[in-house]
């Protein structure tokens, strides 16, 4: 069960890395003074990868559960 806690460890890492990149990569976009537009578009491209990020964050968490669970 030492395999799931540390893949799901693993997983929750990761997604932590994406949700942190698109904070950046947001708080980039804000300081350059971009218009409403240009700033609604760049939060519109960046959603998905803040999405799938919480998702794979949220699975490995739930991995890293069940393997205290089963251990």
């Amino acid at each position: 069960m030492d395999i799931l806690i540390w893949s799901g460890a693993t997983l929750s890492f990761l997604g932590l890395v994406g949700l942190v990149y698109c904070i950046v990569r947001v708080a980039k976009a804000r300081k350059a003074k971009m218009s409403d537009d240009a700033l609604r578009n760049e939060v519109r491209s960046v959603m998905p990868i803040n999405l799938g990020s919480l998702f794979v964050s949220v699975f490995g968490l739930m991995l890293v559960i069940l393997g205290i669970f089963f251990s």
